[in-house]
């Protein structure tokens, strides 16, 4: 048996186990797409830590906990004659064949850029009105940012140059340190705006990817500030009671390690 063989029957004892449990287990009868919506939302955002963290093994059990949702999505579909796990992946491979004409037909691109712009051409002609359509409204802001940046650009829409952006990034905090200065908090938030939306774009041109970039921040500031909060107890004093300068020796402690 080879290895395609071996996923798809791996493949169909996953679709088994989901009709058993869809009718004998109590808790999974009650689901609905509503009731899974947000433990979905979950399992993709452990993923991605799974991906931040480079563990494959994660990776691997996380992936399965969101293909169990998919597969759960689409028997919730059969049941009402909706849809089916068949034409949840016979959608999927004709939108690929008829987005990848590169491929598929006759259609010639040079590099990675050509297959952006032709992807969002062919979404227009699908009847969309808006390149921006598939933006997610509940998207994160960070997150929709770059979406909307990678659409806009699959169109044309886009600065030449690195410089160009960071300069525009430059202009956008004068803009609101001069709001800063005069006081006004409702152009202060949007000015603010301003200057997150031209980094994000800015990542883009140096091939950062924006939201990984933050969450790693994210987390090293944590370890960071854990360590902190172990030396403060292993002192038996309160963080609060602690001088910055104090905390600073620990933080500093911290960045060497």
């Amino acid at each position: 048996m080879n290895s395609k063989q071996l996923q798809l029957q791996a493949f169909e004892r996953l679709l088994t186990i989901m009709d058993e449990l869809r009718e004998k287990c109590p808790w999974d009868k009650k689901q609905t797409f509503e009731s899974l919506r947000h433990l979905t939302i979950e399992e993709t955002y452990e993923l991605g830590d799974a991906i931040l963290n480079h563990d494959l093994n994660e990776i691997k059990k996380e992936l399965g906990d969101l293909l169990l949702h998919i597969v759960f999505y689409a028997k919730i579909g059969s049941e009402t004659d909706s849809f089916d796990m068949a034409d949840v992946c016979n959608d999927i491979c004709d939108k690929l064949v008829h987005r990848h004409p590169h491929i598929y037909s006759d259609t010639v691109v040079a590099d990675e850029e050509e297959v952006k712009q032709n992807w969002e051409k062919l979404k227009l002609k699908e009847g969309k009105k808006s390149v921006l359509e598939g933006v997610p409204a509940g998207l994160p802001a960070l997150v929709k940012a770059s979406r909307i940046q990678d659409k806009v650009k699959g169109v044309g829409f886009d600065w030449e140059e690195p410089h160009q952006v960071w300069d525009k990034v430059q202009e956008e905090l004068g803009e609101l340190q001069a709001e800063v200065l005069a006081g006004n908090q409702e152009k202060m938030e949007a000015e603010f705006g301003d200057v997150l939306f031209s980094m994000i774009n800015y990542a883009r041109f140096l091939n950062i990817n924006p939201e990984d970039a933050l969450e790693r921040t994210n987390k090293k500031f944590i370890k960071r500030f854990q360590y902190l909060e172990s030396k403060a107890a292993t002192l038996g004093k309160p963080l609060m009671d602690m001088t910055l300068a104090e905390m600073d020796v620990f933080w500093n402690e911290a960045k060497k390690l």
